[in-house]
């Protein structure tokens, strides 16, 4: 896979991917910012400005003002790939969110996705 691409991929084209998938299936906005800053450390303010902003998704990532350290238990598979077997940091941590809004979108209750 091209790491690259994905990485210089605009948040700002990338975001409202991620919240359609879940309002597609239901959920709302909301909860898919909850999902994103629990997991970046995000303001949904900052969220907000990023959202309509040039920053690439790689940049979202590594500016997160402080990653959850709970991310570590995001287990399962992803595009086929377990989450928990990805080695090159930066995927992983990408891997972790497109997990977490797919479980928002399969129904599964906001407390166990945010892992409590």
């Amino acid at each position: 896979m091209d790491y690259e691409k994905v990485y210089r991929m605009e948040f700002a084209r990338v975001y409202p991917l991620l919240v359609n998938k879940a309002v597609k299936k239901g959920r709302t906005k909301e909860e898919a910012d909850t999902v994103i800053c629990w997991l970046t450390g995000y303001r949904r303010e900052e969220l907000e400005e990023l959202a309509g902003g040039t920053v690439s998704y790689g940049e979202f990532f590594q500016n997160a003002p402080a990653l959850n350290e709970n991310r570590k238990q995001i287990k399962g598979v992803v595009c086929g790939v377990r989450v928990e077997e990805i080695e090159e940091p930066l995927m992983r941590e990408i891997r972790c969110l497109d997990k977490l809004i797919d479980e928002l979108a399969k129904g599964k209750a906001m407390d166990k996705i945010l892992r409590h």
